[in-house]
This record gives C-alpha cells, sequence and structure tokens, in this order.
C-alpha cells in the first residue's frame, strides 16, 4: 500500500500514526473542530454609520463653506462697483452707496 498524506488544510491537525492506522483499518477519520459564536456584532456595523455620518457632516461643511466664500466675494464686488459708481440718481433722489474717504 503506498504512503499518503492526509488530504487538505487539516493535515497537520490529524496524528500522522492515527491517520496511518484509520487508512490501514479503512476506519473513517471524525475530525471535531471546536469554535466559538462571536458574542457581539462585528465593528463594521458601527464603523459604516458612522463614516457614512462623517462624510455626511463634512459635505455640509464644505458646502457651508462654499455658500460663505461666495457671499464674500459677492460682498465685495458691491462694495467696488458701488465705489467706482458714485452716487445713484432716480428721479431726483440721490442716493450714495459708500461713504466718501474725505469724511
Amino acid at each position: 500500500m503506498a504512503h499518503r498524506d492526509p488530504p487538505g488544510i487539516i493535515a497537520p491537525h490529524i496524528p500522522a500514526d492515527a491517520y496511518r492506522h484509520a487508512e490501514a483499518t479503512g476506519q473513517p477519520v471524525v475530525i471535531v473542530v471546536h469554535t466559538t459564536d462571536p458574542t457581539g456584532r462585528p465593528l463594521r456595523h458601527y464603523l459604516f454609520p458612522i463614516v457614512i455620518a462623517g462624510a455626511a457632516a463634512m459635505g455640509c461643511w464644505g458646502l457651508v463653506a462654499a455658500l460663505c466664500a461666495l457671499l464674500d466675494a459677492a460682498a465685495h464686488t458691491a462694495t467696488v462697483i458701488a465705489q467706482t459708481a458714485g452716487p445713484l440718481g432716480i428721479g431726483g433722489i440721490t442716493v450714495k452707496l459708500t461713504r466718501s474717504k474725505s469724511n
């Protein structure tokens, strides 16, 4: 009879003499694997919603920053236009948009 090693990845877990004896006599080899059930939820169940909420919060802060930059640019543009245009007059009513630098 030719010598054979135990099949698969379970080879290191079966003692060689027990495997050879079972192979020679034709007895089945019974392998008992002890596992422990996980006691709680894995970390990814908690981490995934936190990552989604963090991404949403960062996106909201990005929108706020973009809005602030847009309003700042609009305010500067309005100031520059008001300074170069001088006072506006409509129907005899003159409105001075900015203070003069001499006062």
